[in-house]
């Protein structure tokens, strides 16, 4: 079972903010869609081998903290599990199948908790929606999310 804070997603403005209810207090969430928004939306640090973006700051360097991301929290946990995603290396992708499977696969990362918390795994469908426009759809139980992401055509 799933109690989280509520959150609320923009897509004109592509950003998530806490949800309140009628009493102005925080609203309270019970399905997966916060879990799901967080885990796509929160930048997972890179990989030492993972390529960066070109157009990096030139005044930070490879192996700084800034350059990889990552949440801040993931220093405090004690089991060393990431949170968030890899989708942010894709800022200079073009339109190629292995920038679609990159996505997939870094969705796929991203929700694996997914399978320990229900006992499934997250459905994930990554297509093409025009050019330029990669849209990806999750569910989790009988919850889903779709977004999509601009890149170069």
């Amino acid at each position: 079972m799933f109690f989280d804070l509520a959150l609320t997603y923009d897509p004109d403005k592509r950003r998530c903010d806490l949800t309140l209810g009628a009493d102005c207090d925080l609203a309270i969430d019970e399905t997966p869609i916060p879990a799901i928004l967080l885990s796509i939306g929160l930048d997972r640090r890179a990989a030492p081998d993972d390529p960066l973006p070109e157009g990096r700051s030139q005044f930070l360097a490879p192996v700084s903290y800034s350059e990889r991301r990552g949440c801040a929290g993931d220093a405090l946990d004690p089991t060393g599990a990431m949170t968030g995603s890899r989708l942010w290396l894709l800022d200079r992708a073009k339109q190629t199948e292995t920038t679609r499977q990159l996505c997939d696969f870094w969705l796929q990362e991203s929700l694996a908790w997914a399978k320990q918390e229900t006992g499934e795994p997250a459905d994930i469908e990554v297509a093409w929606l025009r050019d330029g426009v990669l849209g990806y759809r999750v569910q989790v139980q009988d919850a889903s999310v779709t977004l999509s992401r601009r890149v170069e055509a």
